[in-house]
């Protein structure tokens, strides 16, 4: 019997607990059941929600610049002891670090938004929008869009995803399933509790720059090397060229803006909070022992993108039994930070299954098409309240690698063991009556 600890949410527990076959539902069902509407952006709202967030970001921007007044007037006349000065300013910074954390999170998520042309109806609109935005965070915004949107047309795909791709067992050098004893295991994954939460410490501080720089749990079809900056990357098509130096103009500015800034300012204002940002949009940090005991390091982006695609009880598929709708619904909505989430977040871990389906909505507009998307899915609609932080750990510690030789799998632990099985006889029935991508995907 599976083994759950007392965080793991009822969802979680019930999808380790059933074998897992396919959705049948196809694509056209799905986009039929949604009133097209909720498709159309609307310029007001999505200007309103930019607005908010700009200035939000410039009310805590000026908070934080007046700490050191307030503490030099003793905050009013009101602290006057050192120590309790001391522990409200440190406060008073926390609260600033933690929030403009939350709100580069959302500037992110607008400026994605933008990059699947759901803030305006005019391109140009969203594209200078989401390249002002993702530039202020560093990302370089057209490079980004384009592997992105590669992701979308190939999610869980083990031959085609851009990214959130799983490590082989081969790649691990590990024996086969059937000969592979606790200690070949133990060989490979045996670390301690401390040493694990350093490698998460480090992945959510660094690992979205590990992934535009190297490409790490990027599609195999690249060679090494790849990256987000070469406008003659493999990772973008020759139309794309003039647009990723752009983005890398853009990059160069905001740096040199940091620059003049001076590092006391930049740490205080700006690093702390952009570490906080990418922590949320973070990256996923694994470390891969070879056979000749080297200890290289890997990265894919994340903490709430790595959630929505790396799960133990969420398929990858390949070539034979992989169809888009089939990648869009191997996907997990999670309540990450509850309300706060929605507000900061834009709905972009609560509603990413709907997202999926229609990364051309609105993301205001994703509550009510989540709705109708999971009563299209039913069984295949995932959802995990399992509370966020210990489901970071759990996917971090759990999803280590797949097997080489399956159509469909599952991520194997630090034992070999996976969450959850296939129930290969009804996905035969499935494709024995006559299932294929195409007519799955057509609309």
């Amino acid at each position: 019997m599976a083994q759950y600890h007392q965080w793991d949410g009822p969802e979680y527990r019930k999808r380790c607990q059933t074998p897992f076959s396919p959705p049948t539902v196809t694509l056209k069902q799905i986009h039929d059941a949604v009133p097209k509407h909720l498709l159309k952006p609307n310029a007001f709202i999505a200007s309103a929600y930019v607005l908010r967030d700009v200035v939000l970001a410039l009310f805590f921007l000026r908070f934080a610049m007046s700490i050191d007044t307030w503490d030099n007037s003793d905050f009013g006349g009101y602290i006057t002891s050192a120590v309790v000065k001391r522990l409200f300013k440190t406060t008073l910074w926390l609260i600033y670090w933690w929030f403009q954390g939350l709100i580069g999170a959302g500037l992110f998520c607008l400026g994605h938004d933008a990059g699947h042309g759901t803030l305006f109806n005019s391109k140009a609109a969203n594209n200078l929008v989401g390249f002002i935005l993702h530039t202020g965070l560093m990302v370089p915004y057209f490079a980004w869009r384009a592997t992105h949107h590669a992701h979308h047309k190939a999610t869980s795909s083990m031959e085609r995803d851009e990214n959130y791709v799983p490590y082989l067992r081969s790649e691990y050098k590990l024996p086969s399933a059937d000969t592979a004893k606790r200690i070949d295991y133990d060989d490979v994954f045996e670390e301690t509790p401390l040493y694990t939460l350093l490698r998460i410490l480090i992945m959510q501080g660094t690992g979205w720059w590990l992934y535009l720089s190297y490409n790490v749990m990027g599609s195999r079809m690249y060679p090494p090397g790849t990256n987000h900056f070469d406008p003659n990357s493999p990772l973008f098509r020759q139309t794309d060229r003039n647009s990723i130096v752009i983005s890398n103009i853009g990059l160069l500015g905001m740096s040199s803006v940091l620059f003049y800034m001076g590092p006391s300012v930049v740490l205080r204002y700006y690093l702390i909070p952009y570490l906080l940002t990418n922590h949320w949009i973070g990256a996923r940090f694994i470390s891969l022992v070879q056979a000749s005991t080297e200890l290289t390091t890997s990265a894919c982006p994340v903490m709430f993108t790595f959630l929505h695609h790396s799960d133990p009880t969420i398929p990858h598929y390949r070539k034979d039994q992989w169809s888009f709708l089939r990648g869009a619904a191997a996907t997990v909505d999670r309540p990450l930070l509850g309300w706060l989430g929605r507000f900061f977040f834009h709905n972009i871990s609560h509603d990413h299954v709907a997202h999926h389906f229609f990364s051309q909505a609105p993301f205001y507009n994703g509550p009510l098409i989540t709705r109708i998307v999971k009563d299209m899915l039913g069984e295949a609609y995932n959802y995990d309240s399992t509370p966020s932080f210990y489901a970071l750990y759990r996917s971090f510690t759990r999803c280590l690698f797949v097997d080489d030789d399956a159509d469909i799998v599952f991520y194997k632990d630090r034992y070999g063991k996976a969450a959850r099985v296939v129930q290969h006889n009804e996905v035969k029935q499935i494709r024995d009556f006559g299932w294929n991508a195409t007519k799955q995907d057509e609309l």
